[in-house]
């Protein structure tokens, strides 16, 4: 007789506790007609990932564990929800079992609180791992999520306790498992898969036995969860579920070439000793899952952009019009005196090569009046005042439009602009998400190849492509007026940023001294402006936002010191 568990890849809400528990239903009686014994969710699926500051309401919890409780399904489930808090303590990050009666399992022990993290403020740690005994006719051990990475040396902290260990000790003492299973919440990065693979390995090997890892697919704010649950062995053979796609993992634990996968997309069979290779769209696939999954869960229809003719506001409004169709995408070109020739051009053939409505507005009235009514101020003042009206005038166009229409607006810029204050507060970071937030310039040239190849005709002209970068906020004016040119810079930023090298580190790996001290003063000066900026899909190692803080009001002489 087959033993089939399947790993629900979920795409839950958050707070949308009726619709996450049917669709964990859902996807679990589709299982069930394929020959799955039981089916294990993913982590917090009930209340959907990550909540928040809604675990500090108590009626919240209880709303979860009901809503877990009156789950029913034709198969054993072990379901992922917030557990109400024991005595004083805070409540659980935890595993129900539903089998014919509803009781818990397990709390989750390791409890991370670093980069997008800090579950130590909302959880208590449990003690010890869980086992689900005679489970639709299995023993499981069950873990969640970081449970499982402490074992494979992939935690920046040491915990004191490592469940993976805890469980293979039962096993050499006796207790007869036939699988352990980990309930996750994974978020993605471009580099996650493999690390995520060697922790599944690791634990398998260590094991003696299956272990299978049911992970969350889709966006909620600005986390992104590729899915791709996963079944590893001890002998290092991998079964891998579609990244991007909701469904079904089914594994057998007993063959390991009779996995199923009921959605859309194809199983990968890893063998052992390869790794896992990141699909080449994967970055696309994020942004868009990003935004599309915002405005879904967020009730947004429409998306309005500024369109400039330069890059990145090309490849945002294909980003929009991959999330929500191009037939709910407004595309605005706001021409000044200083707009080049070619701009408008670049822009309509952008916005008529997806199909997205395309307006023009020239702002060049609006910044007449408002330069002649300032005109005292700005002739006394910095020159970068008058520059920067462009910038919000064009800003209030999008803005207006966007609450006219009940669409949401978007920024355009990049983590390359962002992290040197090259965006204006109030003008080109208006809006309600930025999709290539973290995306380094190189990076978004990098999708607009994508994009062309994806389409035809190509969206992104051969003048957008190739012309320098320029906000274009006065005459002959260019990107790398005051910065380095983008393929340095960015190795510089995502040095600093993603691997956390000092200064004199990366002047080590060839970088000039002056460039570097350069880049990371501007980087520090301009954090005012990253705490005002739209959330953005985090695609990388580390993010600004939730795994980014630093101080407002210091001083960063020091940084020149190296």
């Amino acid at each position: 007789m087959a033993r089939i568990i399947a790993l629900l890849q979920a795409d839950p809400t958050v707070g949308d506790l009726e619709a996450n528990a049917t669709l964990i239903a859902t996807l679990g009686d589709a299982a069930a007609t394929k020959g799955a014994n039981l089916a294990v969710s993913t982590e917090l699926v009930v209340s959907g990932y990550p909540p928040r500051d809604l675990l500090l309401q108590s009626e919240f919890i209880d709303a979860c564990v009901k809503a877990a409780e009156n789950i029913t399904c034709s198969i054993p489930l072990l379901i992922g929800t917030p557990l109400p808090a024991k005595g004083r303590n805070l409540p659980g990050n935890g595993v129900l079992s539903n089998n014919g009666e509803v009781r818990e399992v397990v709390r989750k022990q390791l409890l991370p609180t670093y980069d997008v993290f800090d579950e130590a403020r909302y959880f208590a740690a449990d003690a010890r791992p869980g086992i689900a005994r005679t489970f639709g006719g299995l023993n499981l051990g069950v873990t969640v999520c970081e449970d499982a990475w402490q074992h494979a040396g992939h935690t920046p902290i040491d915990y004191d306790a490592d469940p993976i260990e805890q469980i293979a000790e039962w096993v050499r003492q006796g207790v007869e498992l036939d699988a352990t299973v980990n309930l996750s919440a994974s978020p993605f990065h471009v580099e996650k898969l493999s690390t995520r693979v060697e922790v599944a390995r690791c634990a398998a090997k260590t094991l003696q036995h299956p272990f299978l890892l049911a992970n969350q697919v889709g966006a909620n704010d600005d986390l992104l969860f590729d899915g791709r649950s996963l079944a590893a062995w001890p002998d290092g053979r991998i079964v891998m579920a579609p990244a991007w796609q909701e469904g079904a993992l089914l594994i057998d634990i007993d063959d390991y070439s009779r996995a199923q996968w009921l959605g859309k997309g194809e199983i990968s069979h890893i063998s052992p000793g390869d790794d896992p290779i990141s699909a080449d769209d994967d970055l696309l696939q994020a942004v868009v899952s990003g935004l599309s999954g915002y405005c879904a869960k967020a009730g947004l229809k429409k998306i309005v952009l500024g369109l400039s003719g330069g890059i990145d506001s090309a490849v945002a409004a294909c980003v929009a019009s991959a999330a929500v169709g191009p037939e709910n995408v407004t595309g605005i070109a706001m021409p000044s005196k200083h707009s080049s020739d070619h701009s408008l051009a670049d822009a309509q053939a952008t916005a008529a090569a997806l199909g997205i409505e395309f307006l023009t507005i020239s702002i060049e009235d609006l910044h007449e009046n408002a330069t002649t009514l300032l005109a005292d101020l700005l002739a006394s003042g910095d020159k970068v005042a008058g520059e920067n009206i462009q910038a919000r005038l064009r800003g209030l166009i999008v803005m207006a439009h966007a609450n006219a229409n009940h669409a949401m607006a978007i920024a355009t810029g990049n983590k390359s602009e962002l992290a040197q204050g090259y965006c204006t507060l109030y003008g080109d970071m208006a809006g309600g998400y930025a999709p290539l937030g973290d995306l380094y310039k190189m990076e978004v040239y990098d999708l607009a190849k994508q994009f062309n190849q994806r389409m035809n005709p190509p969206p992104i002209n051969h003048s957008t492509m190739t012309k320098p970068p320029s906000a274009e906020l006065a005459p002959d004016q260019r990107d790398d007026d005051k910065l380095p040119p983008y393929p340095i810079l960015d190795e510089i930023l995502r040095l600093h940023i993603e691997y956390r090298l000092e200064a004199s580190e990366i002047v080590a790996k060839g970088f000039d001294a002056n460039v570097v001290a350069d880049v990371l003063v501007r980087l520090a000066q301009n954090e005012h402006k990253r705490w005002q900026m739209p959330p953005a899909p985090r695609v990388s190692r580390r993010a600004f936002g939730q795994g980014w803080r630093q101080p407002l009001a210091a001083k960063h002489a020091w940084r020149r010191s190296i």
